[in-house]
């Protein structure tokens, strides 16, 4: 990449100590490429995607992100809420990657318990912080390949 990469991690802050350790993951992937970031919270991971396009609109502006990483847990509790708040939260992410063909890691765990949270949170586990933080430099490299303007 001609230049590090400036990444924004929007993390839910929904549950705590599970987004520490996706945000954690998130960090240090970033580290090794030495690109640099921004971190903004959210109270939940329903707010991620406005977040992601009121960044987009305003970064219209001055263009310094590059690529997004959306943060977050969602435990499914008693009611159907869950269901709602899984399904509209990929879907919109997914319709802001597609729409403004940003660079976007979708880092949101969709689980059944805090078990198999802290499992794919967890940086010395499955990382998923880490994980959907490669997948937005990696969109950001394909981004680049195509000729499109990083920033």
């Amino acid at each position: 990449m001609p230049h590090n990469p400036h990444i924004m991690l929007v993390v839910s802050k929904y549950y705590k100590e599970i987004a520490e350790q996706l945000l954690q993951g998130a960090i240090i992937e970033l580290k090794k490429c030495e690109a640099t970031w921004e971190i903004i919270e959210v109270p939940g991971a329903f707010e991620i995607p406005a977040a992601i396009s009121m960044s987009i609109k305003s970064n219209k502006r001055d263009n310094s992100i590059d690529g997004y990483v959306a943060l977050g847990c969602v435990i499914r509790g008693e009611t159907s809420h869950y269901d709602y708040v899984c399904g509209e939260t990929a879907r919109s992410v997914q319709a802001i990657a597609v729409e403004h063909s940003v660079p976007l890691g979708f880092g949101v765990l969709t689980v059944e318990n805090t078990e198999q949270a802290d499992e794919r949170a967890y940086v010395n586990r499955k990382n998923k912080g880490g994980e959907a933080t490669s997948v937005c430099l990696k969109m950001l490299e394909l981004k680049k390949n195509f000729g499109l303007s990083l920033r």
